[in-house]
């Protein structure tokens, strides 16, 4: 499952392996075969296909990133990413594509990259099966761009901890098995009393809400979650105590260079859908494809289309080569999502009346769309972090002004 990367740093290879390649059209074969079932009145009722997953879990998807002894597929980035696309482009669902995110890169690849032996065992044969549904619970009522201003406390009671508090926006929450839980000791406030713990579902002291009526990815459940005196033993701890910064940190660049990769594959199928209906549609006597107006919405949407796909193509690639990510994961989420949704607009705008009825299914993949420059941190959370590794942040010219001086 793994593709060569381009020796040396100055270039990088983008094409991908026969191997790559002829995985991604199995990936997007069984996507198109099994997983659009009553999509339209699922995404009206707000109903996760349990039965989809498990058929994802079977083919190898909920175990891309996990390690072959532990049920996975042991895949680099690059063949992930391509992967993904494939899903995206033949599974209309995405809702159940965003589950898949929430579970694989806020779940499961903390416990592959922080998890004692004891924990991936228990936790990572079951997650790639489908058994095990993950979610992750950070944000709070009162903490959303600014992640560390939690309030969810962590006290040791004899050998375990006593977790309280609560979190909103945890995606799969309603149908998770195990959730990553972040909270801060009292007495170590500040990103050093920061510490993750992997909590099960049937913990007394954990409740979930009921799911959350959301304006797109109506098919992945989100909920709230409470805590009250929520005790579970010292082994949930995820790595170190005090290391919930760093497990956080490196949770969502892993996230942001993934999550956006099945949207290549909505926005591929959505370009193919314009440029047939620019062709097949006639208006004043001729196909509307023929009038500037339409076609160049229609180039337009090809260019962000490939820009998108070289940018995260190229964050793969530097992710299999081990070099930093952080500027290219945060440049990829920026563009990716953006042009996510004006791809969906202007799909939209070129089908007119019919993009915007339910039937047509181009406007639910707009409403999907919306999202995509929220979660995982927004688009100015993103700008702002590129600025940072740039030297552009107003604390790097803090400090250059207080040098001078």
């Amino acid at each position: 499952m793994r593709g060569t990367a381009a020796p040396g740093s100055g270039t990088v290879d983008l094409e991908l392996t026969p191997e790559q390649r002829e995985f991604s059209e199995t990936v997007e074969k069984f996507a198109l075969r099994e997983l659009n079932d009553d999509l339209v009145g699922r995404d009206r009722d707000g109903v996760f296909a349990e039965k989809n997953w498990r058929k994802c879990a079977a083919t190898g998807l909920l175990g891309l990133p996990v390690p072959a002894e532990y049920g996975g597929q042991d895949a680099d980035a690059t063949t992930t990413t391509a992967a993904l696309e494939a899903l995206g482009y033949g599974c209309r669902d995405n809702g159940l594509l965003f589950s898949l995110h929430a579970h694989l890169w806020a779940g499961v690849s903390p416990i592959v990259r922080f998890g004692s032996a004891g924990q991936k065992e228990r936790y990572l044969p079951a997650m790639c099966a489908g058994e095990s549904i993950a979610g992750h619970a950070m944000s709070e009522p009162g903490s959303g761009s600014d992640a560390f201003a939690l309030t969810t406390s962590v006290t040791r009671r004899g050998g375990n901890y006593v977790l309280n508090g609560s979190k909103t926006f945890v995606s799969n929450a309603p149908i998770a098995d195990v959730l990553l839980v972040f909270a801060v000791e009292e007495r170590r406030r500040g990103f050093a009393g920061v510490s993750a713990f992997l909590v099960d579902r049937d913990t007394p002291g954990l409740t979930v809400s009921k799911p959350l009526s959301k304006m797109g990815l109506r098919t992945s459940p989100m909920g709230d979650v409470r805590l009250d005196d929520c005790e579970i033993p010292a082994a949930c701890l995820l790595g170190p105590e005090g290391a919930g910064m760093a497990v956080f940190t490196w949770t969502m660049e892993r996230e942001r260079s993934f999550i956006l990769a099945t949207a290549l594959g909505t926005m591929r199928r959505d370009l193919e859908r314009c440029v047939e209906h620019a062709r097949t549609r006639h208006q004043f006597g001729q196909p509307i494809g023929s009038f500037q107006a339409v076609s160049h919405r229609i180039v337009d949407m090809r260019m962000r289309l490939d820009v998108s796909r070289l940018l995260l193509r190229r964050l793969a690639r530097l992710t299999d080569r081990g070099e930093p990510t952080a500027v290219e994961a945060a440049l990829a989420k920026v563009y990716v999502s953006e042009a996510f949704v004006q791809s969906g607009l202007d799909a939209i705008q070129i089908h007119g009346g019919y993009g915007y009825s339910t039937e047509y299914e181009v406007e639910r993949d707009l409403r999907d769309a919306l999202a995509s420059r929220i979660y995982s941190g927004t688009s100015e959370i993103q700008r702002d972090l590129a600025a940072r590794h740039m030297g552009l942040s107003a604390r790097t010219f803090g400090k250059e002004q207080r040098k001078s001086e």
